[in-house]
């Protein structure tokens, strides 16, 4: 179990005596560790939606609840690790306050490098003054019981912040959070601009997002009946589900709320990606793509075939020259670079 600064600032006010014992609590971004370990007796509720950070949860034996806590849901006590991304990360807080509204209190913590100023600025514009502690590179802040103090049409408004929203000029949905949430990613793009048109049977993608690979390769490959969407994140599903709703009942769609790295099933005749290559921390961890190319080529079927894009300067060609029989650049662009292996 690795360390996790944010994690042991978020729980210090009760390790401090400075606010009683969380009993009765939620814990919205909840990450297994020490910290948690130490509270976690006093029936606290976890929220995760990242599936491998739920999976850890899992391991240790902490359940969490399917889906996002909401009203009529009523806690007296919130704890917080919000995300980087700050449309999402003002809806969780704004929800955080909806969750313990009536008396209760609202406690979130980050990294001083990863928006922790923000954050405590967002939650005393929603909550009023909040009381601060620093500690591990990290900031921890918590609001007073909360009551009429509370900007309630601020709230409601943040709220709305993180809910799914058309985008590309109305052709597509999707939602804060995700990768390249607002836009077409230009290093899809690039690897959709090579996919062929003869491609055929059943088809995955691994890392899924909010569906614009998926969305490209059904468009041009009409022979594909089967496709299986991989995404880790499950705020994506419903998004995803949405945008790829046209391809149907033409296509079997399954959706996995699922961690590519724990593998995925086999028998498949075409995989695309573009594999996450940071986990969160924005530093370089070029073994996620590795994985993926690993797992891409043990669910192939003989002669099945790989489309994967990636940063230019990730070490990647060794891995698929390992994994497959064939091994084709197809671009190499805009800091990209475009393969096609065959198994």
């Amino acid at each position: 179990m690795h360390g996790d600064p944010a994690l042991d600032a978020l729980f210090l006010p009760f390790d401090d005596g400075l606010l009683p014992p969380p009993a009765g609590g939620a814990f919205l971004g909840a990450r297994d560790g020490a910290a948690l370990r130490r509270w976690v007796m006093h029936g606290l509720v976890l929220e995760q939606e990242f599936r491998p950070t739920a999976a850890a949860l899992e391991r240790a034996g902490l359940a969490c609840v399917d889906g996002e806590l909401q009203p009529p849901a009523r806690h007296l006590v919130v704890l917080v690790l919000p995300p980087r991304q700050r449309d999402q990360a003002r809806a969780l807080l704004a929800r955080a306050l909806r969750l313990a509204e009536g008396g209760g209190r609202v406690v979130a913590a980050a990294p001083n490098n990863a928006g922790a100023r923000s954050m405590q600025d967002d939650l005393e514009a929603l909550a009023g003054p909040v009381s601060v502690l620093s500690k591990h590179k990290c900031r921890v802040v918590w609001t007073a019981p909360l009551g009429a103090g509370v900007d309630e049409a601020l709230r409601d408004a943040w709220i709305q912040l993180d809910a799914p929203r058309p985008i590309l000029d109305g052709g597509a949905l999707s939602r804060p959070g995700l990768f390249a949430w607002d836009r077409v990613d230009p290093a899809s793009a690039l690897l959709a601009s090579h996919l062929p048109g003869d491609l055929a049977g059943r088809a995955a993608d691994l890392g899924a997002g909010w569906g614009y690979l998926a969305r490209e390769l059904l468009a041009r490959n009409p022979g594909i009946r089967v496709l299986d969407a991989y995404e880790a994140q499950a705020r994506a599903l419903p998004v995803l589900r949405a945008n790829l709703a046209g391809f149907a009942p033409g296509v079997d769609l399954r959706l996995h709320w699922h961690d590519v790295t724990e593998g995925v099933e086999g028998g498949v005749d075409v995989v695309v990606s573009n594999p996450p290559f940071h986990a969160g921390d924005r530093v370089d961890r070029p073994e996620l793509g590795r994985r993926f190319i690993e797992v891409a080529a043990a669910a192939l079927k003989p002669g099945g075939r790989f489309f994967m894009v990636a940063n230019r300067h990730l070490p990647y060609e060794a891995t698929l020259a390992a994994n497959f029989r064939q091994l084709r650049m197809l671009d190499d662009a805009q800091g990209f670079k475009a393969f096609e292996a065959t198994r």
